[in-house]
């Protein structure tokens, strides 16, 4: 995840500081550099993702745990009492035990499946927070790049062509 948040930290950096078009909000960028930074991103998403899903097939794992541990539980409170009731005089203290090791073995289930599911919970939310984040990121960048366009297009449509060496711009643009 902290590979993810490094290279769009780049990514950002490498816009923030591309040279900037004159009187325009566009900026001017190394095609190849950004597509590439942008394919190592993807790259990474998968990974992020199986990640996620170890995180959940760990809940399922916690949980099966926990059922476990509570079935062990009752078992055994199950045989405390069939021996308790083989006394006479403890078989209503054994029913009462019994009764307690059962609803504690279920507090104890609940509490670790509330635990698992806040994990699970917090675990989701941070990747989709990554994931929001990644995708403002892309959109951003698409709009800037589609800006860019846009405002070449009309900007070339409303003048004459100039002539070679009038203008700034024709000048080759180098990184």
């Amino acid at each position: 995840m902290d590979v993810v948040h490094t290279k769009l930290a780049e990514l950002v950096a490498l816009v923030e500081d591309a040279r900037s078009m004159p009187l325009s909000a566009s900026c001017v960028v190394n095609r190849e550099d950004v597509l590439g930074r942008l394919r190592e991103i993807d790259a990474l998403l998968p990974e992020t993702i199986v990640q996620a899903r170890e995180v959940l097939g760990d809940r399922a794992g916690v949980v099966e745990e926990g059922r476990k541990e509570a079935a062990a539980i009752v078992a055994a409170a199950h045989e405390e009492r069939r021996r308790l009731v083989e006394e006479s005089e403890v078989h209503r203290e054994a029913q009462v035990d019994a009764a307690r090791l059962l609803e504690e073995a279920r507090e104890s289930a609940e509490a670790m499946r509330a635990e698992v599911e806040d994990y699970v919970d917090a675990k989701l939310a941070n990747f989709e927070i990554v994931l929001s984040k990644t995708l403002s990121a892309v959109e951003r960048g698409r709009q800037k790049l589609s800006g860019r366009h846009e405002l070449e297009a009309l900007g070339d449509a409303d003048r004459p062509a100039p002539e070679r060496g009038d203008s700034f711009l024709d000048e080759p643009l180098t990184d």
